[in-house]
Formats: C-alpha cells, sequence, structure tokens
C-alpha cells in the first residue's frame, strides 16, 4: 500500500514522494486547514517562517497528488496563491536544456565528446579560453572551467541594476561574449565549478545542431509530447503569462522589492523557463522514468561526481541529492530573481517532489527547503514498503 491519499484541490497539500513542489500561497482560511497532523503542511508553513512571502509544494506518485501552501500571493495582501501558479524555475532548466543535447546524442546528430571550437568556431576564446579543448560533456557537468556571466548582468545583482535593466535584451552571443573578458577558473576536464555561461552554450550548440532555436527544440521535444500546458519559454517576453504569485528579491539588503517583471534573455539555456509545480512533476517522473531519454544517455545524465560548490553530485544537467533516509533522489535547484525551487524525483521516476518560494531563499529558507524534500521522498518511500 502506498498510503498516498487523495485530496480535493485548492490551497492544500498534495503529499506523496514523487514530487514535492513549494510555491507562494497565502495561508487557508480556518475553514480550509489540513489537520495539523499533516506533515506536508507542517513543512510548507515551516518554511514559511524563514521569511518567504509565498510557499507552495506539490507531491506526486502513482496513485495520488497531495499539495500544500502557505502565505501570500503578494506582500502586504491577503490575496491567495493561484492554484497551480506559474513561476520562473530558474536553473531548473538546465534540466531540460541537457535532455535536449542528450537526445541529440541518441539520435547521432552530435556527441558528448564534441568540442565547443566544433560547432561554434571562434566562440569560446580569449583570456586563456579555449574553445576547441572543452567537450559538450564539460559544459553539460560544469567541468569547463569557463566563467561565469551571471555576476555581471546588473538587473541580476542590484536593486538599481535591475531597475535600470530588466526589460534588457542580451542576445547569446552577447553573454558569451561577456565571460570572455575573463579567464577560465581552471583547465577544462580537472575541477568542477558553477557556470550558467555552459548552459548557454549548450543552448547555441543545440541551435547550430538542429538548425532551430533552443526555445523551439525544447517546446516540441519536451513540453509539448508531455502535455506541460502551463510550461513556456518566454523569450524576451518579461512578464509572466496567466496566474502567478509576485516575485521578491532583496539584493543583499533588508528590504525586498518586487521583481516579477524580468526580461529573462540573460538566461536562455541555463535559467528562463516558466512552469508550474504540476508540470514539474510531470517533466521529472517522465525523464526519470525514461520516456525522454534512451537508457545510455539517461545513464549519462545520472552519471554523477562531487560538486563541492552545491554539497552534491552532478551529472549531466542533473544533481544527485542524497536522501536522510538512505539512497538519494534526482533533481535541480532553481533561483531566477524573486523565485527559488527545489524539485526531483526518485531514481525510477514514479515518485517526485518539487517546492519553490517567492523570495531570495536564504540559508534557513534553503534549508527547510532541503529538509521538505528529503522528508517528503523517504516518507512516500516508507508508505510504499508497508503491506
Amino acid at each position: 500500500m502506498h498510503g498516498l491519499r487523495r485530496r480535493r484541490r485548492g490551497p492544500l497539500v498534495l503529499a506523496g514522494l514523487a514530487t514535492v513542489v513549494l510555491a507562494a500561497s497565502t495561508a487557508p482560511t480556518a475553514a480550509a486547514k489540513p489537520r495539523p497532523a499533516d506533515p506536508l503542511q507542517r513543512q510548507v508553513e515551516a518554511i514559511h517562517d524563514t521569511g518567504a512571502v509565498g510557499v507552495h509544494a506539490e507531491v506526486t506518485s502513482p496513485d495520488a497528488r497531495d499539495s500544500a501552501y502557505a502565505g501570500t500571493a503578494a506582500m502586504n495582501t491577503r490575496r491567495p496563491m493561484p492554484r497551480d501558479g506559474r513561476f520562473r524555475i530558474g536553473s531548473a532548466t538546465k534540466t531540460f536544456t541537457a535532455t535536449v543535447a542528450l537526445q541529440l546524442v541518441g539520435e547521432g546528430q552530435m556527441s558528448l565528446e564534441d568540442t565547443a571550437e566544433q560547432w561554434l568556431p571562434g566562440v569560446v576564446r580569449g583570456n586563456g579560453n579555449d574553445g576547441s579543448q572543452i567537450t559538450v560533456r564539460q559544459l553539460l557537468q560544469h567541468t569547463s572551467g569557463i566563467p561565469d556571466v551571471g555576476p555581471q548582468i546588473p538587473a541580476l545583482t542590484s536593486a538599481d541594476g535591475y531597475r535600470a535593466e530588466r526589460f534588457r535584451t542580451y542576445t547569446p552571443e552577447e553573454l558569451v561574449r561577456l565571460a570572455m573578458r575573463h579567464p577560465p577558473k581552471f583547465s577544462p576536464g580537472t575541477d568542477w565549478s558553477y557556470s550558467n555561461t555552459n548552459y548557454t552554450l549548450a543552448a547555441m550548440i543545440i541551435h547550430k545542431v538542429t538548425g532551430r532555436s533552443w526555445a523551439r527544440e525544447v517546446k516540441d521535444r519536451i513540453i509539448r509530447p508531455l502535455g506541460l500546458r502551463d510550461t513556456s519559454t518566454p523569450g524576451v517576453f518579461p512578464s509572466i503569462p496567466g496566474p502567478h504569485a509576485q516575485g521578491y528579491a532583496a539584493f543583499g539588503t533588508d528590504t525586498g522589492i518586487d521583481v516579477t517583471e524580468l526580461n529573462a534573455s540573460m538566461a536562455v539555456g541555463s535559467g528562463s523557463i516558466i512552469s508550474t509545480v504540476h508540470d514539474l512533476n510531470r517533466f521529472y517522473a517522465a525523464l526519470l522514468g525514461g520516456r525522454l531519454l534512451a537508457p545510455t544517455q539517461l545513464d549519462e545524465m545520472t552519471t554523477t561526481m562531487p560538486a563541492p560548490e552545491l554539497g552534491v553530485r552532478y551529472g549531466l544537467g542533473l544533481a544527485e541529492i542524497p536522501l536522510p533516509c538512505g539512497g538519494s533522489y534526482f533533481g535541480h535547484r532553481g533561483e531566477l530573481l524573486g523565485y527559488v525551487t527545489w524539485g526531483g524525483a526518485t531514481r525510477d521516476g514514479t515518485r517526485t517532489a518539487v517546492v519553490y518560494v517567492t523570495s531570495d531563499g536564504g540559508q534557513d529558507t534553503q534549508q527547510v527547503m532541503i529538509t521538505l524534500m528529503g522528508q517528503e521522498l523517504c516518507r512516500a518511500r516508507s508508505l510504499a514498503l508497508q503491506p
């Protein structure tokens, strides 16, 4: 028996191991409050108590779906969170990009051992950066040594920069040129360091291999086949379409500002996708369940190495995170101005969890989000093992 009960949809909780998603929401009314014993609701409220404006979590398994909400959809209001509200998933986008790249590898259109120079002549060059020494595998694995362009984007680094440049459009080529102003962090393949530039380059390679944009390939290969109706690649459009909560960022200060509007072109391939917790659950279940990649390519994606910066192991666009009950799950953290998410699935994809908050997601918030993921995935496992 899985022991996962179905609940009516609403500002409650979807409890299950398959997927946990935390997203901004308003506190439910007294009549709608789940029983205090509900562990998912308790964890969502604990995340809200760390200072998040809103939180939403969803957990799914083959026979159940449960969700929970805490907080509000906008600061200083009582406006409830929209059901299945949309948000920027940030670096969880990298798993989509890696999936498309690995599909192309499986189709024989490219190889993980191809170099950046082979597909993008002259692009990775300057200040010691050399695309002829960097493979596609190293880009997806963050072992290329290429410097991260993120800190050079004013809209992401200060309130003044955000106000001045939130509608600015970047091209992928421009982003790579900004990164090439700096020397590599290490020789390719000798160390590990997280760099959004790796995935900008991966998106450019996907475009070069297929003759179609990264966004089009993600839509045709992942979004449409899985029926992810609330997932989109917004391009330069700065608003979040459909129901959503407001996002807030403090930029290292004590005061958060509304950063919901953002032209996310600086994050193409690395962090620009908009989705919902439910769609992310379906994506992780399909990916780990073998519906998007052939076994050889899925093995490549889930073969991990230490990623000291993150405190986890990392494969190709997918992290391996230890579970408190033993074993591990696969997923990815995501953050892009005002929205922070954790999501993932068990190795076989049968149980998933996603969590998102509408705030910067400081250390305390992050820790409770990680705790929620671990406890929910472990709890579902223990229920599944009951006779």
